[in-house]
Protein backbone atom coordinates (compact mmCIF):
# COMPACT_ATOMS: atom_id res chain seq x y z
CA UNK A 1 0.00 0.00 0.00
CA UNK A 2 1.23 3.33 -0.69
CA UNK A 3 1.09 4.52 3.21
CA UNK A 4 3.28 2.03 3.90
CA UNK A 5 6.87 3.10 4.42
CA UNK A 6 9.76 0.86 2.80
CA UNK A 7 13.60 1.47 2.11
CA UNK A 8 15.62 0.60 -0.59
CA UNK A 9 19.40 0.90 -0.49
CA UNK A 10 22.13 0.15 -3.21
CA UNK A 11 25.34 1.12 -1.64
CA UNK A 12 28.00 -0.99 -0.44
CA UNK A 13 27.55 -0.05 3.37
CA UNK A 14 24.20 -1.52 3.60
CA UNK A 15 25.38 -5.42 4.04
CA UNK A 16 22.17 -7.77 5.55
CA UNK A 17 22.46 -6.69 8.70
CA UNK A 18 22.48 -3.28 8.40
CA UNK A 19 19.58 -3.38 6.15
CA UNK A 20 17.88 -5.15 8.48
CA UNK A 21 18.39 -2.77 11.12
CA UNK A 22 17.79 0.28 9.05
CA UNK A 23 14.45 -1.39 7.58
CA UNK A 24 13.25 -1.58 10.96
CA UNK A 25 14.46 1.73 12.02
CA UNK A 26 12.51 3.48 9.44
CA UNK A 27 9.79 1.42 9.70
CA UNK A 28 9.37 1.83 13.38
CA UNK A 29 10.10 5.57 12.29
CA UNK A 30 7.06 6.20 9.68
CA UNK A 31 5.03 4.63 11.85
CA UNK A 32 5.38 6.76 14.90
CA UNK A 33 6.45 10.48 13.95
CA UNK A 34 3.84 12.91 13.71
CA UNK A 35 3.99 16.36 15.68
CA UNK A 36 0.41 17.22 17.35
CA UNK A 37 -0.49 18.42 20.92
CA UNK A 38 -3.25 15.97 23.07
CA UNK A 39 -5.91 17.35 24.68
CA UNK A 40 -8.95 16.92 26.41
CA UNK A 41 -7.23 13.77 28.09
CA UNK A 42 -9.57 11.28 30.21
CA UNK A 43 -8.66 12.21 33.75
CA UNK A 44 -7.76 8.74 34.93
CA UNK A 45 -5.55 7.94 31.09
CA UNK A 46 -3.85 4.86 31.63
CA UNK A 47 -0.32 4.96 30.22
CA UNK A 48 2.40 2.76 29.39
CA UNK A 49 5.53 3.96 29.47
CA UNK A 50 9.36 3.81 27.20
CA UNK A 51 13.06 4.65 28.10
CA UNK A 52 16.00 6.06 25.99
CA UNK A 53 18.98 6.53 26.94
CA UNK A 54 21.35 9.16 24.07
CA UNK A 55 24.70 8.03 24.80
CA UNK A 56 26.27 11.14 22.86
CA UNK A 57 30.40 12.36 22.92
CA UNK A 58 29.95 14.60 25.70
CA UNK A 59 27.08 14.07 27.92
CA UNK A 60 24.38 10.70 28.26
CA UNK A 61 20.59 12.00 28.13
CA UNK A 62 17.91 9.92 29.77
CA UNK A 63 14.84 10.52 27.94
CA UNK A 64 11.23 8.67 29.15
CA UNK A 65 8.42 8.76 27.30
CA UNK A 66 4.65 7.61 27.89
CA UNK A 67 1.72 7.23 25.62
CA UNK A 68 -2.46 6.26 26.12
CA UNK A 69 -2.87 2.54 27.12
CA UNK A 70 -5.39 1.74 25.08
CA UNK A 71 -4.68 3.12 21.86
CA UNK A 72 -2.51 0.58 20.50
CA UNK A 73 -3.22 1.37 16.69
CA UNK A 74 -1.25 3.96 15.77
CA UNK A 75 -3.88 6.39 17.68
CA UNK A 76 -1.65 6.69 20.51
CA UNK A 77 0.11 10.04 21.10
CA UNK A 78 3.93 9.41 22.21
CA UNK A 79 4.51 12.36 24.31
CA UNK A 80 8.10 13.25 26.28
CA UNK A 81 7.17 12.98 30.23
CA UNK A 82 10.87 13.67 31.46
CA UNK A 83 14.46 14.28 30.47
CA UNK A 84 17.38 13.62 32.62
CA UNK A 85 21.44 14.81 32.40
CA UNK A 86 23.77 12.07 33.69
CA UNK A 87 25.62 13.50 36.08
CA UNK A 88 29.65 13.25 34.64
CA UNK A 89 31.15 12.66 31.12
CA UNK A 90 29.59 10.40 28.09
CA UNK A 91 29.96 7.20 28.41
CA UNK A 92 33.11 6.57 26.16
CA UNK A 93 34.96 9.17 28.73
CA UNK A 94 34.91 5.96 30.82
CA UNK A 95 37.66 3.42 28.48
CA UNK A 96 40.11 3.25 31.26
CA UNK A 97 37.42 2.83 33.78
CA UNK A 98 34.51 1.26 32.28
CA UNK A 99 32.50 -0.17 35.20
CA UNK A 100 32.11 3.38 35.81
CA UNK A 101 30.26 3.79 32.51
CA UNK A 102 27.24 1.83 33.63
CA UNK A 103 27.25 3.06 37.01
CA UNK A 104 27.35 6.73 36.26
CA UNK A 105 23.65 5.92 34.48
CA UNK A 106 22.20 4.95 37.78
CA UNK A 107 20.94 8.52 39.20
CA UNK A 108 18.95 8.98 36.11
CA UNK A 109 18.01 5.32 35.77
CA UNK A 110 16.50 5.69 39.47
CA UNK A 111 14.80 8.66 38.44
CA UNK A 112 12.85 7.24 36.23
CA UNK A 113 12.32 4.02 38.29
CA UNK A 114 10.52 6.42 40.71
CA UNK A 115 8.32 8.07 37.94
CA UNK A 116 7.40 5.45 35.77
CA UNK A 117 4.28 3.58 37.87
CA UNK A 118 5.69 0.26 39.45
CA UNK A 119 2.84 -2.26 37.76
CA UNK A 120 4.07 -0.63 34.35
CA UNK A 121 8.11 -1.38 35.03
CA UNK A 122 7.92 -5.39 33.69
CA UNK A 123 6.65 -3.87 30.10
CA UNK A 124 8.62 -0.84 29.93
CA UNK A 125 11.48 -0.84 26.81
CA UNK A 126 14.53 0.79 27.91
CA UNK A 127 17.36 0.99 25.31
CA UNK A 128 20.49 2.83 24.67
CA UNK A 129 21.58 4.24 21.54
CA UNK A 130 25.64 5.58 21.04
CA UNK A 131 26.94 8.27 18.86
CA UNK A 132 30.43 9.41 17.55
CA UNK A 133 31.96 9.70 20.77
CA UNK A 134 31.60 5.66 21.35
CA UNK A 135 32.24 5.49 17.23
CA UNK A 136 35.70 6.84 18.20
CA UNK A 137 36.18 4.61 20.93
CA UNK A 138 35.90 1.80 18.99
CA UNK A 139 37.93 2.92 16.13
CA UNK A 140 40.71 3.64 18.99
CA UNK A 141 40.29 0.45 21.52
CA UNK A 142 37.62 -1.58 20.54
CA UNK A 143 38.30 -3.95 23.59
CA UNK A 144 37.76 -0.88 25.60
CA UNK A 145 34.65 0.03 23.93
CA UNK A 146 33.04 -3.31 24.32
CA UNK A 147 33.69 -3.12 27.78
CA UNK A 148 31.94 -0.04 28.22
CA UNK A 149 28.93 -1.09 26.14
CA UNK A 150 29.10 -4.48 28.62
CA UNK A 151 29.15 -2.36 32.04
CA UNK A 152 26.21 -0.14 30.55
CA UNK A 153 24.07 -3.84 29.57
CA UNK A 154 25.09 -4.65 33.28
CA UNK A 155 23.19 -1.67 34.98
CA UNK A 156 20.57 -1.46 32.75
CA UNK A 157 19.30 -5.16 33.20
CA UNK A 158 19.27 -4.38 37.18
CA UNK A 159 16.46 -2.09 36.67
CA UNK A 160 12.95 -3.87 36.73
CA UNK A 161 12.33 -2.54 32.67
CA UNK A 162 12.15 -4.63 29.60
CA UNK A 163 15.81 -3.89 28.48
CA UNK A 164 16.16 -3.62 24.13
CA UNK A 165 19.78 -3.20 23.79
CA UNK A 166 22.24 -0.83 23.91
CA UNK A 167 24.30 -0.40 20.44
CA UNK A 168 26.66 2.26 18.73
CA UNK A 169 24.64 3.77 16.02
CA UNK A 170 26.56 4.24 12.57
CA UNK A 171 27.05 7.90 11.14
CA UNK A 172 25.35 7.32 8.14
CA UNK A 173 22.02 6.57 10.17
CA UNK A 174 22.45 9.35 12.37
CA UNK A 175 22.68 11.30 8.90
CA UNK A 176 19.41 9.20 7.40
CA UNK A 177 17.11 9.58 10.43
CA UNK A 178 18.20 13.51 10.68
CA UNK A 179 16.70 13.72 7.39
CA UNK A 180 13.75 11.82 8.32
CA UNK A 181 13.18 13.84 11.63
CA UNK A 182 13.59 17.33 9.83
CA UNK A 183 10.88 16.54 7.32
CA UNK A 184 8.27 15.09 9.77
CA UNK A 185 8.44 18.03 11.83
CA UNK A 186 7.97 20.35 8.46
CA UNK A 187 5.76 17.95 7.77
CA UNK A 188 6.56 16.90 3.92
CA UNK A 189 6.74 13.57 3.39
CA UNK A 190 3.14 12.73 3.84
CA UNK A 191 2.26 16.15 1.60
CA UNK A 192 4.87 15.27 -0.25
CA UNK A 193 6.14 18.35 -0.96
CA UNK A 194 9.92 19.55 -1.80
CA UNK A 195 12.31 18.42 1.67
CA UNK A 196 14.50 20.09 3.99
CA UNK A 197 18.07 18.93 4.13
CA UNK A 198 19.52 18.21 7.34
CA UNK A 199 22.68 19.64 8.94
CA UNK A 200 23.64 18.01 12.00
CA UNK A 201 26.76 18.77 14.55
CA UNK A 202 27.70 16.79 17.87
CA UNK A 203 30.69 16.78 19.76
CA UNK A 204 32.21 14.39 17.62
CA UNK A 205 30.69 14.37 14.18
CA UNK A 206 29.02 16.44 11.61
CA UNK A 207 25.91 14.97 9.14
CA UNK A 208 25.00 16.27 5.84
CA UNK A 209 21.98 14.68 4.21
CA UNK A 210 19.51 15.82 1.56
CA UNK A 211 17.59 14.93 -1.71
CA UNK A 212 19.85 15.84 -4.87
CA UNK A 213 18.84 16.03 -8.52
CA UNK A 214 22.27 15.08 -9.59
CA UNK A 215 24.32 12.66 -10.78
CA UNK A 216 25.23 10.58 -7.90
CA UNK A 217 28.91 9.93 -7.97
CA UNK A 218 29.51 7.79 -4.77
CA UNK A 219 27.30 4.75 -3.92
CA UNK A 220 28.96 5.10 -0.48
CA UNK A 221 26.62 8.67 0.13
CA UNK A 222 23.48 7.57 -1.62
CA UNK A 223 20.66 6.25 0.15
CA UNK A 224 17.10 5.66 -1.98
CA UNK A 225 13.71 5.95 0.81
CA UNK A 226 10.26 4.85 -0.27
CA UNK A 227 8.33 7.24 2.36
CA UNK A 228 4.51 7.13 2.18
CA UNK A 229 4.11 6.15 -1.66
CA UNK A 230 7.23 8.77 -2.91
CA UNK A 231 10.82 7.68 -3.76
CA UNK A 232 13.88 9.86 -2.03
CA UNK A 233 16.76 9.85 -3.38
CA UNK A 234 19.09 11.03 -0.73
CA UNK A 235 22.51 12.21 -0.04
CA UNK A 236 23.90 11.60 3.15
CA UNK A 237 27.29 11.36 4.31
CA UNK A 238 29.07 12.13 8.08
CA UNK A 239 32.25 13.47 8.92
CA UNK A 240 34.12 11.78 12.33
CA UNK A 241 36.49 14.15 13.63
CA UNK A 242 34.48 16.79 12.80
CA UNK A 243 32.17 17.14 15.57
CA UNK A 244 32.93 21.22 17.71
CA UNK A 245 34.95 19.74 20.12
CA UNK A 246 37.45 17.18 17.90
CA UNK A 247 37.49 19.93 15.68
CA UNK A 248 39.07 22.25 18.42
CA UNK A 249 41.54 19.54 19.22
CA UNK A 250 42.51 19.61 15.34
CA UNK A 251 42.50 22.96 15.62
CA UNK A 252 44.89 23.39 18.64
CA UNK A 253 46.99 20.16 17.25
CA UNK A 254 47.97 22.38 14.67
CA UNK A 255 48.71 25.57 16.57
CA UNK A 256 50.95 23.58 18.64
CA UNK A 257 53.32 21.81 16.51
CA UNK A 258 55.28 24.14 15.32
CA UNK A 259 56.06 25.75 18.97
CA UNK A 260 56.39 21.83 20.27
CA UNK A 261 59.99 21.69 21.93
CA UNK A 262 61.14 19.03 24.64
CA UNK A 263 61.92 21.65 27.26
CA UNK A 264 60.89 25.32 27.29
CA UNK A 265 57.47 26.11 28.29
CA UNK A 266 55.20 26.60 25.22
CA UNK A 267 52.85 29.52 24.54
CA UNK A 268 49.75 29.02 21.88
CA UNK A 269 48.80 32.11 21.53
CA UNK A 270 44.85 31.16 20.06
CA UNK A 271 42.63 33.88 17.35
CA UNK A 272 39.60 31.90 18.50
CA UNK A 273 39.45 32.88 22.34
CA UNK A 274 39.02 35.97 23.63
CA UNK A 275 42.18 38.47 24.55
CA UNK A 276 42.90 38.00 28.22
CA UNK A 277 41.89 34.50 28.06
CA UNK A 278 45.12 32.48 30.12
CA UNK A 279 44.48 28.87 30.48
CA UNK A 280 47.22 26.15 31.83
CA UNK A 281 46.55 22.62 29.88
CA UNK A 282 48.06 19.46 28.82
CA UNK A 283 49.56 18.05 25.60
CA UNK A 284 46.78 15.06 26.27
CA UNK A 285 43.97 16.58 26.63
CA UNK A 286 44.59 17.40 23.11
CA UNK A 287 46.39 14.81 21.24
CA UNK A 288 43.90 11.60 23.58
CA UNK A 289 41.90 11.38 20.04
CA UNK A 290 42.35 8.98 17.26
CA UNK A 291 41.29 11.58 15.02
CA UNK A 292 44.57 14.09 16.33
CA UNK A 293 48.38 11.93 15.78
CA UNK A 294 49.85 12.33 18.62
CA UNK A 295 53.49 13.58 19.96
CA UNK A 296 56.80 12.32 21.48
CA UNK A 297 55.71 14.18 25.01
CA UNK A 298 52.10 14.11 25.86
CA UNK A 299 52.92 15.04 29.57
CA UNK A 300 53.96 18.27 29.21
CA UNK A 301 51.98 21.10 29.68
CA UNK A 302 51.80 24.34 27.59
CA UNK A 303 49.85 27.96 28.08
CA UNK A 304 46.40 28.39 26.13
CA UNK A 305 46.28 32.37 25.44
CA UNK A 306 43.40 34.06 23.47
CA UNK A 307 44.10 36.77 21.30
CA UNK A 308 40.42 37.14 19.71
CA UNK A 309 41.34 37.91 15.99
CA UNK A 310 38.27 36.88 13.98
CA UNK A 311 39.62 36.83 10.69
CA UNK A 312 42.84 34.76 11.77
CA UNK A 313 40.66 32.47 13.89
CA UNK A 314 38.97 31.43 10.05
CA UNK A 315 41.77 31.20 8.89
CA UNK A 316 43.48 28.63 11.44
CA UNK A 317 39.89 27.10 11.42
CA UNK A 318 40.27 26.29 7.57
CA UNK A 319 43.61 24.51 8.16
CA UNK A 320 41.22 21.28 9.10
CA UNK A 321 39.87 21.28 6.11
CA UNK A 322 41.90 19.25 3.11
CA UNK A 323 40.87 20.45 -0.15
CA UNK A 324 43.26 18.53 -2.21
CA UNK A 325 42.91 14.92 -3.82
CA UNK A 326 39.31 15.20 -5.17
CA UNK A 327 38.63 12.17 -7.45
CA UNK A 328 35.01 13.55 -8.25
CA UNK A 329 33.44 16.17 -10.19
CA UNK A 330 32.74 17.93 -6.81
CA UNK A 331 33.81 17.44 -3.41
CA UNK A 332 33.51 19.27 -0.02
CA UNK A 333 36.34 18.45 1.82
CA UNK A 334 38.67 15.63 2.57
CA UNK A 335 38.01 14.07 -0.92
CA UNK A 336 34.26 13.33 0.17
CA UNK A 337 32.04 13.59 -2.70
CA UNK A 338 29.41 15.87 -2.30
CA UNK A 339 26.60 17.43 -4.96
CA UNK A 340 25.86 20.91 -4.53
CA UNK A 341 23.62 22.21 -2.14
CA UNK A 342 19.89 22.50 -2.94
CA UNK A 343 16.90 23.33 -1.01
CA UNK A 344 15.83 24.59 2.10
CA UNK A 345 18.03 22.87 4.90
CA UNK A 346 17.47 22.45 8.77
CA UNK A 347 20.42 22.66 10.92
CA UNK A 348 20.19 21.41 14.51
CA UNK A 349 22.10 20.18 18.10
CA UNK A 350 25.68 22.51 17.91
CA UNK A 351 24.43 24.46 14.95
CA UNK A 352 21.50 25.81 16.62
CA UNK A 353 22.60 26.32 20.09
CA UNK A 354 26.03 27.69 19.02
CA UNK A 355 24.40 30.38 17.04
CA UNK A 356 21.67 30.71 18.85
CA UNK A 357 24.02 31.68 21.93
CA UNK A 358 25.96 34.18 19.66
CA UNK A 359 22.67 35.63 18.07
CA UNK A 360 23.60 34.95 14.76
CA UNK A 361 20.71 32.74 13.24
CA UNK A 362 18.79 35.22 11.47
CA UNK A 363 21.74 36.78 10.30
CA UNK A 364 23.14 36.88 6.87
CA UNK A 365 26.27 35.16 6.34
CA UNK A 366 28.14 38.57 5.99
CA UNK A 367 26.40 39.90 9.03
CA UNK A 368 27.55 37.03 11.08
CA UNK A 369 30.93 37.11 10.03
CA UNK A 370 30.97 41.28 11.07
CA UNK A 371 29.14 40.41 14.62
CA UNK A 372 31.24 37.18 15.62
CA UNK A 373 34.10 39.00 14.59
CA UNK A 374 33.22 42.05 17.45
CA UNK A 375 32.31 38.89 20.06
CA UNK A 376 35.93 36.77 19.52
CA UNK A 377 37.22 40.71 19.79
CA UNK A 378 35.68 41.00 23.21
CA UNK A 379 37.82 40.88 26.20
CA UNK A 380 37.59 37.65 28.24
CA UNK A 381 36.54 39.37 31.89
CA UNK A 382 33.63 41.45 29.99
CA UNK A 383 32.29 38.09 28.48
CA UNK A 384 32.82 36.23 31.40
CA UNK A 385 30.67 39.33 33.11
CA UNK A 386 27.94 39.22 30.61
CA UNK A 387 27.04 35.68 30.95
CA UNK A 388 27.84 34.82 34.71
CA UNK A 389 25.79 31.41 34.83
CA UNK A 390 27.25 29.53 31.63
CA UNK A 391 30.50 27.50 32.73
CA UNK A 392 33.67 29.00 31.73
CA UNK A 393 34.62 26.08 29.87
CA UNK A 394 31.90 26.09 27.27
CA UNK A 395 31.75 30.14 27.45
CA UNK A 396 35.69 30.14 26.27
CA UNK A 397 35.25 28.11 22.96
CA UNK A 398 32.02 29.63 21.60
CA UNK A 399 34.40 32.19 19.35
CA UNK A 400 35.78 29.15 18.33
CA UNK A 401 32.19 27.02 18.04
CA UNK A 402 31.00 29.83 16.07
CA UNK A 403 33.94 29.99 13.58
CA UNK A 404 33.79 26.51 12.64
CA UNK A 405 29.91 26.71 12.18
CA UNK A 406 30.45 29.63 9.94
CA UNK A 407 33.43 28.18 7.81
CA UNK A 408 32.04 24.34 8.02
CA UNK A 409 29.19 25.44 5.91
CA UNK A 410 30.69 28.00 3.65
CA UNK A 411 33.76 26.05 3.24
CA UNK A 412 32.99 23.03 4.16
CA UNK A 413 29.54 21.96 2.59
CA UNK A 414 29.58 25.21 0.31
CA UNK A 415 27.00 27.54 1.01
CA UNK A 416 27.30 30.80 0.12
CA UNK A 417 25.49 34.16 0.63
CA UNK A 418 23.11 33.49 -1.82
CA UNK A 419 21.82 30.58 0.05
CA UNK A 420 22.66 31.33 3.01
CA UNK A 421 19.01 32.06 4.01
CA UNK A 422 18.10 28.64 2.89
CA UNK A 423 19.06 27.35 6.32
CA UNK A 424 16.87 27.23 9.08
CA UNK A 425 18.86 26.32 12.53
CA UNK A 426 16.01 24.53 14.37
CA UNK A 427 15.68 24.14 18.35
CA UNK A 428 13.58 20.81 17.83
CA UNK A 429 16.21 18.62 19.57
CA UNK A 430 14.25 16.02 21.74
CA UNK A 431 12.48 14.15 18.51
CA UNK A 432 15.67 14.58 16.66
CA UNK A 433 18.18 12.88 19.45
CA UNK A 434 15.03 10.16 19.71
CA UNK A 435 14.73 9.34 16.36
CA UNK A 436 19.28 9.20 16.12
CA UNK A 437 18.89 6.35 18.58
CA UNK A 438 15.27 4.76 18.29
CA UNK A 439 14.74 1.26 18.44
CA UNK A 440 12.24 -0.35 16.59
CA UNK A 441 10.56 -2.68 19.42
CA UNK A 442 10.36 0.85 21.21
CA UNK A 443 6.95 2.98 20.61
CA UNK A 444 6.49 1.11 17.68
CA UNK A 445 2.82 2.22 15.79
CA UNK A 446 2.83 5.45 17.74
CA UNK A 447 3.23 9.04 17.19
CA UNK A 448 4.99 11.74 18.66
CA UNK A 449 4.18 14.69 19.97
CA UNK A 450 5.02 17.99 23.05
CA UNK A 451 8.63 17.59 22.78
Amino acid sequence: MDDQPEMKAKNPWHRPRIIFITVLFVIGIVSMVAIGVVQNKPLHQKYKYGIVLDAGSSHTSVYIYQWPAEKENNTGMVQQMDACNVPGVGISGYSTEPNRAGDSLKSCMDKARSIIPNHRHPETPVYLGATAGMRLLEMKNAAASEKVLESVERVLQTYPFSYQGARIISGQEEGAFGWITVNYLNESLRQASGTLGALDLGGASTQITFVSGQKQESPDNSIDFRLYGHDYHVYTHSFLCYGKDQVLKLSLANEIRPVHTKTETIVVEDPCFHPGYRMNKNFQSVFNSPCVTGLSYPEKNFVHMGSGNGTKCHAAVRKVFNDSGCSYSICSFNGIFQPRVEGQFGAFSAFFFVMDFLNLTTLSLDEAKEELGKYCATPWEIIKQNHPNVKEKYLAEYCFSGTYILTLLEDGYNFTSHNWQDIKFIKKVCTLKLLKILYNSLFQQHNLSNC
